[in-house]
């Protein structure tokens, strides 16, 4: 799965924050990094109030996102280098730094670098994958994937089972066929397709569900 870096422009502003929580969800969803959705959303608001608080409203920044090894790594930039972020104890009755405190309690690991004409809070998040173009190694998808393999050899008997991985595009397109297949499957022993779908998309919504709610 390819995870290009990707960053955009913004002005400091407390109406861009959700904005941005939005973009930040949908290109983890397009990552498949789901279970650090909430993670990743409230350090991109934690570090974007900073900005706000510290530097001041209407100072043009730019979110960037990218992996660094198998972490998900966010960075604010910002023009001022004189305003340093300062960690605070979360417990105290002070406002300032309280926000970076709660970054601190979520990331990995975080901190600040300062160039010649900006600086550069960031902060990493611990994903599950195992490559950092990889997918995350739940047991349900170790198992679709292995029967995806032995699929398409199936269905390409020049193609030696496991000879290589999957393309994105070949994938995708053994999925369909495979679904359609075992829709094939259920109507020719005498079972109701639709039905069959409805329960396998309420097994996978609570199993999505779980882990979510555990947070």
């Amino acid at each position: 799965m390819p995870r290009k870096p990707w960053d955009i422009a913004f002005t400091a502003e407390p109406a861009e924050v959700a904005a941005l929580r939005r973009i930040m969800r949908l290109r983890l969803g397009v990552w498949g990094l789901h279970d650090l959705v909430d993670e990743a959303q409230l350090c991109v608001s934690e570090l974007v109030s900073n900005v706000i608080t510290h530097v001041g409203p209407g100072t043009p920044a730019t979110l960037a996102v990218f992996m660094t090894g198998t972490h998900l790594r966010i960075e604010v930039r910002d023009p001022d280098t004189r305003a340093l972020p300062t960690l605070r104890d979360a417990s105290t009755d002070s406002e300032a730094g309280r926000g970076l405190a709660l970054v601190d309690a979520v990331a990995d690991r975080w901190g600040v670098l300062l160039r010649p004409d900006h600086k550069v809070t960031w902060c990493e998040l611990t994903t599950q994958l195992a490559t950092a173009h990889g997918h995350v190694e739940a047991s349900s998808v170790i198992r679709a994937e292995a029967l995806l393999r032995h699929y398409a050899a199936a269905a390409q008997p020049r193609r030696r089972a496991g000879a290589s991985r999957l393309t994105s595009t070949v994938a995708e397109e053994t999925v369909i066929a495979a679904i359609t297949d075992f829709l094939h499957w259920f109507r020719a022993h005498g079972r109701d397709a639709d039905d069959m779908l409805d329960r396998a998309q309420m097994r996978f919504e609570a199993e999505y569900a779980a882990p979510r709610q555990q947070l």
